[in-house]
């Protein structure tokens, strides 16, 4: 995600300077500088205190984690370290992208933040194909489904995210732009070429392929679920209590980032000059920010969704909270 400074090229958040757009700068940008911090702050608090409790629920808990909390609970740790990073931003865009928290700051928080890209959708790969496993193959391939080799796969996952974040950790740095008389925190690109291929690498790896496994492995076990009930198995009750909070934790994380990769693709045709037009550039400029604020939001629907829709995690906060009383009484 790449929030940018108004009259730039677009891409993801934040601030991505490589070309300047021709198009004038429509006034529709205004609201950027005094809506985008709060909402910012908002997801901040609201994320850190989500995950933050959620982490504590699956690490405080006696009862060791099943391997779809051992994925959750990767992913929780992604949205914190993506909701620990925001404020910085907030700063930034309140005082008009001026950057004020030195250059090793600037590369590793836009970092965290493109880290929290990969991890978060390859973790939710993980789970529904954990949930797939449990409920089409459970015989098969029992022994895969496994606490260790979950905490294998997660490891792999950190470790592919960190490569992957490596052109952001590398292009990023504060710059004082004379055109806008501030000293921003921007991507600097070597070239046109390298500026595609990136953008073309975070849809493929970051949307379309995961994207894909995700939506197969989902059709595959609301067709098991379908059968199960058909046929009235009880045995795997427990199962599919766990895959409905998969399911909600999936369809949640879609609807924030499907609309935010789909602006992605339209800004890459138009830096192709496939399409192009003012009109269309001014429209991406403004959806590029509404569709990151529906995806910073995942990372605070993901907390609420395991206490709405997760029995079994409802049922461990109780535990917990029983536990504690009777520790301190």
């Amino acid at each position: 995600m790449e929030t940018e400074i108004p009259g730039t090229t677009p891409s993801a958040f934040p601030t991505n300077l490589t070309n300047h757009s021709l198009c004038p700068e429509p006034e529709a940008w205004d609201w950027l500088y005094t809506m985008q911090p709060i909402y910012m702050f908002i997801i901040c608090v609201l994320g850190i205190l989500g995950n933050v409790f959620v982490l504590l629920v699956f690490c405080l808990h006696k009862k060791a984690c099943s391997v779809a909390e051992i994925y959750l609970g990767n992913l929780a740790a992604a949205d914190l370290l993506l909701t620990s990073c925001l404020p910085f931003w907030a700063i930034n865009v309140a005082s008009g992208f001026e950057w004020q928290f030195g250059s090793l700051m600037c590369r590793l928080v836009n970092t965290g933040i493109k880290l929290n890209m990969y991890c978060s959708i390859y973790f939710l790969v993980l789970v529904s194909a954990d949930r797939y496993l449990a409920l089409v193959f459970a015989l098969t391939y029992g022994r895969m489904r496994r606490p260790w080799y979950a905490k294998l796969s997660c490891l792999a996952v950190w470790i592919l995210g960190i490569i992957l974040s490596v052109p952001t950790l590398k292009f990023r740095e504060v710059k004082y732009l004379s055109e806008y008389s501030v000293t921003a925190c921007i991507l600097i690109y070597p070239s046109q070429k390298v500026e595609l291929a990136c953008d073309i690498l975070l849809v493929l790896l970051g949307f379309i392929i995961p994207v894909s496994v995700i939506s197969y492995c989902t059709c595959k076990i609301i067709q098991a679920l379908h059968w199960q009930v058909m046929g009235r198995f009880s045995a795997v009750n427990k199962e599919r209590k766990a895959t409905v909070l998969v399911l909600a934790v999936l369809l949640a994380f879609l609807l924030c980032w499907i609309p935010f990769h789909l602006v992605t693709i339209l800004d890459i045709l138009i830096r192709s000059e496939i399409l192009s037009g003012c009109t269309l550039q001014n429209v991406l400029d403004i959806c590029n920010q509404i569709f990151t604020y529906l995806a910073l939001s995942n990372s605070v629907l993901n907390p609420i969704l395991y206490v709405i829709v997760g029995k079994n995690f409802r049922k461990k906060v109780k535990e917990l909270q029983s536990s504690t009383r009777k520790t301190f009484a």
